[in-house]
């Protein structure tokens, strides 16, 4: 299981990076005009007091647009260069301007027709602190080799998200296979990517007890001569099991498996 140590350990990698889900300390979320950003408490995108001025610029939401005038003397950096007042990308299209002031970041996201600001610190405490995460064993028989059954054109699902939003994303078929003798199917969307991947978000008899309640995720390659590889060890955790500041999906009715999927990672903190 070579590879599976291999994975946990670029895993735990990404969770301890400086970009990684234990540095989120702040979800805001923008008003159409002027939003004032700063550690003021009556801030419309609060920053932790100890690290940040009452008030460090403004971001104005313009329509479609973001547009950020920061503060005279405010050491906010973008592309490590001063920031000047300018119109910031969101996460919408691709990666989204990242604004710095000393340990923090802040960025423009977009959640449908909401835009919000998320803030990161680099040296939060659940990062420094931060022990890894327990797994199940890891056993080869939770490498299933699913039945794939390919929709004659790709479908139209819809996911919700925590925030009560729902998502309309496209499913291309549904992967069959058994546990402990009981047939399930799971039904993935198809994720962007180069190459492109099927993207599982799943519950089963674990969720709520050994694993987080919301549910779990898995990637798997596209399918091969009528088959997909669905390797169970390799389930995760949604960014919402470290931080109560992230935008995750819930898993679709039709996902709520009642077999228990004994793999992969188990569920962490008390979110």
């Amino acid at each position: 299981m070579d590879d599976q140590n291999d994975w946990r350990k670029k895993r735990d990698e990404r969770l301890r990076s400086e970009t990684g889900w234990l540095t989120l300390v702040g979800l805001s979320w923008l008003e159409p005009g002027e939003n004032r950003v700063g550690s003021d408490p009556d801030a419309a995108v609060t920053l932790p007091a100890e690290k940040a001025p009452a008030y460090v610029g403004s971001l104005f939401l313009e329509e479609e647009t973001v547009r950020l005038r920061p503060a005279a003397g405010a050491k906010l950096l973008l592309d490590g260069k001063p920031a000047g007042e300018r119109v910031v990308a969101d996460d919408a299209k691709g990666a989204p301007d990242v604004i710095t002031l000393g340990d923090l970041s802040f960025h423009v996201l977009r959640r449908g027709e909401k835009f919000g600001v998320r803030v990161r610190d680099a040296k939060a405490k659940a990062r420094l602190e931060f022990r890894g995460m327990e797994y199940f064993p890891a056993d080869p028989k939770w490498r299933i080799d699913a039945r794939w059954e390919a929709y004659a054109s790709p479908q139209d699902v819809k996911i919700p998200n925590v925030l009560g939003q729902v998502e309309t994303m496209r499913a291309p078929g549904v992967a069959r296979f058994s546990v402990a003798g009981t047939e399930v199917s799971l039904e993935p969307v198809l994720a962007e990517g180069d190459p492109p991947m099927l993207w599982f978000i799943f519950r089963d008899g674990t969720s709520g007890k050994e694993t987080y309640g919301a549910g779990r995720f898995l990637y798997a390659a596209l399918p091969r001569e009528g088959k997909v590889v669905l390797d169970f060890n390799k389930a995760y955790n949604p960014p919402c099991v470290f931080s109560p500041f992230a935008t995750c999906p819930l898993p679709p009715k039709r996902n709520g498996l009642a077999v228990r999927i004994e793999a992969g990672e188990k569920t962490f903190g008390d979110h």
